[in-house]
């Protein structure tokens, strides 16, 4: 089962959370971490946000990034979106 976490942070303060699970295997890797993000951002209520290259290098490094102010089209009242798989 592929499992992601994804939780909104304002001031140090996790302010939500969700973990989807994506038990499609005929998906790739980096098709489960697309639907499991949009997955996320539906339940939370929020826009896509745009994977920037700092995005990129720290999710294929560790699994985890952030995504700040800077990835959203819209104006967010959070200050990121934090996504982990926690078990692949």
């Amino acid at each position: 089962m592929f499992r992601m976490w994804g939780k909104i942070w304002k001031n140090n303060h996790m302010l939500q959370d969700t973990v989807i699970s994506i038990t499609d295997y005929n998906l790739s890797r980096t098709a489960m971490v697309f639907q499991a993000l949009d997955n996320i951002c539906y339940e939370l209520d929020l826009s896509k946000p745009i994977w920037l290259d700092a995005n990129i290098s720290e999710f294929q490094r560790i699994a985890k990034t952030r995504f700040t102010k800077d990835s959203f089209i819209e104006q967010i009242s959070f200050d990121f979106l934090e996504i982990q798989i926690i078990e692949e």
